[in-house]
């Protein structure tokens, strides 16, 4: 299969640089960006091409990753469309809600596969917290994901930079209808820059996720309360620990003893996120089965990190 990717920014250069290791997968053919320069310097390090415009790059792929700034995400989804390329989109879909769902029913009339870039679902110690979660009663869901401000990021809404990240794993997680939605922010430099977003879902489940651009440290911190244990999970570490209860009561025996909870630290696997979010977009094209994370899925986080961003915007105005 023959791929390419559209915008040679921080995580396009990703992206290149994981489908040149996929040899058995794929053949990296190039990169197309608006900034010629750039998208040079990276196919000279990767010795591919460097199209000098979109339309020449995506009649010589079969696929292609999208990593262009979020307002041209629509508008390079439709030529990919018109091209027959597959696409993998980074997060979000689409700038709008519409735009969103205009892009996955041009996809499906053309049988072409469209993946959302929701990369944390693939961080590992994800995978491993799912299989933690089965056959528990979940309680409450905290999540916290913060870093400095980049340069990158100055004039980025927080919602749709950060915290959809973790919209994303919510509905995963707790994937049950939601009841309320309630969320607060701060605005800083133009731009919603701290964002709290408090859920009630018609089961009972509480969550509430925090994302920030204020912060001098970077968290991406995960804990969920069950009926049985408590798990934290550090997504930049890739730690997992479980605290349970001892299903049994000592006596007291000294006033230097009380008793201790079982302390479990999971192992999670070694597995680069990217790389195995691009085998999973590769390998559903070739299956022709839908990827993990599918446009209507992108859609539905979307939508709730615009209903958040809009509550935030009217709470600040009020």
């Amino acid at each position: 299969m023959k791929v390419g990717v559209i915008g040679t920014g921080v995580m396009g250069k990703h992206h290149v640089r994981v489908y040149s290791s996929l040899i058995d997968q794929c053949q990296l053919v190039g990169v197309y960006d608006a900034d010629q320069k750039r998208a040079q310097e990276i196919a000279r390090e990767y010795d591919i091409l460097s199209f000098a415009t979109l339309d020449e790059l995506l009649e010589r792929v079969d696929a292609v990753s999208i990593a262009v700034p979020i307002p041209a995400h629509y508008e390079v989804g439709m030529a990919c469309i018109r091209h027959g390329v597959h696409m993998l989109m980074e997060k979000p879909i689409t700038a709008t809600v519409a735009e969103a769902g205009k892009l996955i029913d041009r996809a499906k009339e053309a049988h072409l596969q469209l993946q959302v870039g929701h990369i944390e679902l693939f961080n590992p110690a994800i995978a491993v917290l799912r299989s933690i979660l089965e056959g528990e009663e979940i309680i409450a869901i905290d999540m916290h994901r913060m870093s400095p401000m980049e340069p990158r990021i100055q004039g980025i809404d927080v919602v749709l930079d950060s915290m959809l990240h973790d919209i994303y794993i919510l509905q995963h997680i707790q994937p049950g209808a939601l009841d309320r939605l309630h969320a607060v922010g701060q605005y800083y430099q133009g731009a919603i820059k701290h964002a709290v977003a408090l859920f009630q879902f018609e089961s009972g489940v509480i969550a509430q996720i925090t994302a920030s651009h204020l912060t001098e440290e970077k968290v991406r911190t995960l804990r969920v309360v069950t009926r049985r244990a408590f798990v934290q999970v550090d997504l930049l570490d890739k730690k997992v620990v479980v605290s349970r209860a001892t299903n049994f009561y000592l006596e007291k025996q000294s006033d230097g003893y009380s008793q201790q909870n079982i302390l479990e630290k999971v192992i999670v696997p070694g597995v680069e996120p990217l790389r195995a979010e691009l085998l999973n977009f590769l390998q559903s094209i070739t299956a022709k089965k839908p990827a993990l994370i599918t446009g209507e899925s992108g859609l539905q986080a979307l939508r709730l990190a615009t209903e958040i961003t809009q509550q935030i915007e009217r709470n600040v105005s009020a």
